[in-house]
């Protein structure tokens, strides 16, 4: 009688986590996630292969193709379609890297690894949660989890991808995850050298503590190292790992034959990036009067 009450009692609990689990998973996602969105060329050798709201980019060179960010398992399919659209070969993928490592971005690494071959290059303070298939993320730890897929090279904040001839810069810009990673390149288009930078994440999601937070005691400080970075980097075409960062829809919608390129927008990306950090500091000091 007590085995079965035993084995009952696991069954209550064990469920009860799943259900945890799904709500934690639920509270992030959105629809747009995995909507579909045409692949389109941003700018010189750099194409958006993405959903509605999460955001893919490939850069194509002569000696293969840099992938950013590989979303969710059932998004894979769809960057692989986006890509064959653009005329590209999905097995071409040579690199593939991430924005930071939130199940949106990066659970669907180990298959893209599997079906391309491509090297995983990811920031050192964020190797660890891929590796683990969320396990040791700071906030999502014990409830989301995912394929974990073996990093082939760690990258340290300023290191450069290179792939015949594109050079990709990894900035650290730590907080949203403890290796969260903006990227920066330059495209040429029109006799034009653009600078690109592509936003890892400046949010602070529901439920992180930015004060007494004992998985991850400096996350305040490195969110302020966050608005310092960004607002050092030289940007002219504004992009981001999602798409409402930049105005995905908006712009695209913008986009004529022979017109400006809405994606060159220096300004929105300023104002932007002001704009979170004032999100930032007005939860800081929130959470710092809550804790007196």
């Amino acid at each position: 009688m007590r085995q079965k009450a035993t084995i009952v009692s696991f069954a209550i609990v064990f469920a009860i986590g799943l259900g945890l689990a799904a709500s934690a998973f639920a509270q992030q996602a959105d629809p747009d996630w995995t909507a579909p969105f045409p692949p389109f060329h941003i700018a010189g050798n750099l194409y958006y292969v993405g959903s509605k709201g999460l955001a893919n980019y490939l850069i194509t060179t002569p000696d293969g193709n840099i992938l950013i960010n590989s979303d969710f398992e059932a998004n894979v399919p769809m960057i692989k379609s986006s890509i064959e659209k653009l005329g590209f070969k999905f097995s071409d993928t040579k690199i593939l890297l991430i924005s930071h490592a939130h199940n949106d971005h990066d659970s669907g690494s180990a298959m893209i690894k599997r079906e391309t071959g491509a090297k995983y290059m990811v920031m050192d303070a964020d190797v660890s949660v891929v590796e683990s298939g969320g396990k040791t993320d700071f906030q999502y730890g014990a409830s989301t989890r995912y394929p974990p897929a073996k990093v082939d090279r760690i990258l340290h904040d300023g290191d450069e991808v290179q792939l015949g001839g594109a050079v990709l810069v990894a900035h650290l810009t730590p907080g949203h995850t403890k290796g969260c990673t903006t990227w920066t390149m330059q495209v040429t288009e029109g006799g034009k050298t653009y600078n690109v930078v592509i936003i890892g994440s400046p949010n602070i999601n529901p439920g992180y503590k930015l004060v007494n937070n004992a998985a991850y005691p400096e996350i305040a400080e490195d969110y302020e190292r966050t608005w310092r970075v960004l607002k050092s980097l030289p940007c002219d075409i504004f992009l981001g790992a999602h798409g409402d960062y930049f105005g995905l829809q908006d712009k695209y919608a913008r986009m004529k034959p022979g017109g400006a390129n809405p994606f060159i927008d220096p300004d929105g990306y300023k104002e932007y990036v002001a704009q979170k950090e004032q999100d930032f500091n007005a939860e800081l000091a929130k959470q710092q009067a809550a804790a007196r």
